[in-house]
């Protein structure tokens, strides 16, 4: 019985030291490019007229391509089926550098 409760301690003391090593040094986001400097300041662009009814804008934003930002200009599309508004993207930096975070319908 003694035996069995020590294990437990150990365990639990073991746990308990992963979860505190890994919220103090945490690790960078998986899945997502880091750039190394801040992004340029958005351009800002001349909307062209609408294609047509229903058409929603998404406004153009900095990429990290190779080593350095590239502009990616924005353009007219129409909003998935049961959506209607797009949330742009967005640049977020943490302790590991800048990140892009994805535009979406909502």
């Amino acid at each position: 019985m003694r035996r069995l409760l020590l294990v437990r301690l150990v365990v639990g003391i073991v746990a308990v030291g992963s979860v505190g090593a890994c919220a103090s040094n945490p690790r960078p986001r998986t899945g997502v490019v880091y750039a190394v400097r801040e992004p340029p300041a958005e351009r800002v662009e001349v909307i062209p007229v609408t294609p047509g009814t229903g058409y929603v804008w998404v406004k153009g934003h900095w990429a990290w391509r190779r080593n350095d930002y590239e502009w990616i200009p924005g353009h007219w599309i129409i909003p998935e089926r049961g959506y209607r508004a797009w949330v742009p993207g967005r640049w977020e930096h943490d302790r590991h550098g800048w990140y892009f975070i994805e535009g979406h319908w909502r």
